[in-house]
Parts: C-alpha cells; structure tokens; sequence
C-alpha cells in the first residue's frame, strides 16, 4: 500500500537521495511543520520525497530499524514510511510502530501541541508525553 501511495504521490514531488542529504531535508521538513527533530531519529535513509500540493512525504530505508527512546520506549520505523504532513500534525501514518507491554502497536497520527506530543493508533486509542521525552537522542537496537 504504501509503494502506491508513493507512486502517486511521486509526480511533482521533490526527491533526494543519500543518507546524509535525506537526513538533512527531513529535519528541514520537520522544523517548517514545527515536529520535534527527534521523531525521526533515522540515519540510514536513501530516499526522501515530499509532495508540496498533497503534502505527502516518504522515507524509505534498506531494512526496518529499531530505537529505543529513554522515556517512549522501543519504536519501529519500517523500509518505507510514509504521512501527510500538516502544520503540528502527521496525519495517515504507515512504517512507524511503538512496543507497548510486549505488543508492537502500529502509529496513524502524531500532532504536537505547545507542550505535548501525541501519539494515536487506527483505532482511536492515544498516548501523551513532553516534547522533551522526544528530543531525546534514541540508541539504535540491534
């Protein structure tokens, strides 16, 4: 599903490739959305595109990655990961899990507020923390 969205989205979009510019241009992106840089802690990426009409962004990497954050905990970002980028909000989230008591439990939607983050599930179920606690710099697991 994602690679479809990918596609459709990859017609006007703007595309970079490496890991060291992919890195960059997805801390541009999440600066001008006013995200904490610390959500996407990913350092292996080789693709980046992001759709300025739809607002549709992807990041794709060789394999999934693990990282552990001090106070969220174990978080799973996918090969591909994709969202709709808004002002304080990645809405239609696809590639990023978090571990909650021994469940890997899939993310749709993270918006920031003035002082917290949010996470929410496809079923509605959300969670809470300090933008602080996202600031964090996670350790890769292995």
């Amino acid at each position: 599903m994602a690679s479809k969205q990918i596609a459709t989205n990859r017609e006007g979009a703007e595309i970079y490739h490496g890991a060291a510019l992919c890195k960059q241009k997805m801390q541009e992106l999440l600066d001008q959305f006013h995200l904490p840089k610390g959500l996407m802690p990913l350092n292996n990426l080789v693709e980046v595109g992001y759709n300025k009409t739809t607002g549709f962004i992807w990041l794709k990497q060789q394999k999934t990655f693990k990282y552990l954050f001090k106070v969220l905990g174990a978080a799973s970002y996918g090969s591909e990961i994709t969202a709709f980028l808004e002002d304080r909000r990645m809405r239609k989230l696809t590639g990023i899990k978090s571990k909650e008591m021994m469940i890997w439990v899939t993310l749709s939607d993270i918006s920031v507020d003035d002082s917290k983050i949010t996470f929410a599930t496809p079923i509605g179920l959300t969670q809470s923390y300090p933008i602080a606690d996202v600031e964090d710099d996670p350790e890769e697991m292995k």
